[in-house]
């Protein structure tokens, strides 16, 4: 198989490029190097089944040339992360919105089965009960930049989708929930990295808002397990899969949980949200999957809990 991945060189597309290459798949990746890095996809530089481009999915000839190598496409490339989101508005609607429209429509000339890696945050505020694929989404005020990303996202799924029903592009959409584990960093936000990091030089772990607020975290390996075999199932095409954990943890208690895990002497502290994002952000309390779909389909369950994501991220930063 002859695989491309959008933001190959970033933290969950190189443990997929790895993945996929152990397998024996002939892999090609593109990557801007925005959030991705080189030191990432190293150690498979050398392998024959692996072919790295440095440019932007922004570009479409690139594109063009690597589909029509290709049969299957994993886009995971997007701007991610609260602070990106928070600093950055433009170049996240625009790299998630055209970049994922020169995806589907590079994938459909070449007829590629693309997988679109999307995200929880499509859920918005809804938080009833766990969050099922089909849930009524609840945003805020488009006024409030914090829900850009989710707004961006919602519209690669809605094109996604139109792909399918329009032009029979056979299409897999992903929500990831938290996903963690080694090669991730804390620069955009994500909280674990952040925390281990902190509690690691023994500085103070700095908790936004009350630390009430509870989510849940899902190990990389469990996500690129989950992405390959969506993508081999044929009953998958056209449909949206929670990829998650239902371990659900409060940002208090996962902060402590650290400290301790780290053997850290470093204070636990909290400063309102405003003071990081600006006056007026908004935050979900509860994001946690219902997770029956892909369990159905191809068999998911997390392979390791809480405890166990943060022993290997300690790891990877001590190392």
């Amino acid at each position: 198989m002859k695989v491309l991945i959008t933001g190959g060189a970033g933290f969950i597309g190189s443990h997929l490029a790895e993945k996929l290459i152990e397998r024996g798949d002939e892999v090609y990746i593109i990557d801007n190097l925005s959030t991705g890095r080189l030191e990432n996809i190293k150690h498979l530089a050398k392998n024959e089944n692996f072919h790295y481009t440095i440019d932007s999915i922004m570009n479409e000839k690139a594109m063009d040339n690597l589909a029509s190598k290709c049969e299957h496409i994993y886009h995971l490339a997007a701007a991610v992360g609260v602070k990106l989101i928070m600093d950055k508005p433009i170049e996240t609607i625009e790299t998630n919105v055209r970049g994922t429209e020169i995806v589907l429509k590079v994938a459909n000339r070449y007829k590629c089965k693309v997988l679109i890696a999307s995200t929880s945050e499509i859920y918005g505020n809804h938080v009833l009960h766990s969050l099922h694929e089909d849930d009524n989404r609840v945003m805020g005020s488009v006024k409030k930049r914090r829900w850009a990303y989710a707004a961006s996202k919602a519209t690669d799924e809605f094109l996604a989708l139109a792909y399918y029903d329009e032009k029979k592009l056979p299409v897999v959409i992903t929500r990831f929930f938290n996903t963690v584990g080694p090669r991730q960093t804390g620069t955009y936000g994500m909280v674990i990295p952040n925390f281990i990091q902190d509690a690691l030089l023994d500085k103070p772990i700095t908790v936004y808002g009350d630390g009430d607020q509870s989510r849940s975290f899902t190990y990389v390996g469990d996500v690129v397990d989950a992405v390959i075999k969506l993508m081999s199932h044929p009953d998958a095409v056209g449909n949206i899969f929670n990829i998650g954990s239902e371990e659900e943890i409060t940002i208090n208690e996962l902060a402590s949980k650290v400290k301790e895990m780290a053997a850290s002497k470093s204070a636990i502290t909290h400063i309102p949200y405003e003071e990081v994002y600006g006056k007026g952000f908004e935050d979900m309390r509860k994001r946690v999957p219902n997770i029956n779909r892909i369990k159905e389909l191809i068999g998911y369950k997390s392979t390791a809990d809480i405890d166990m994501i943060i022993k290997s991220v300690i790891e990877y930063f001590k190392s």
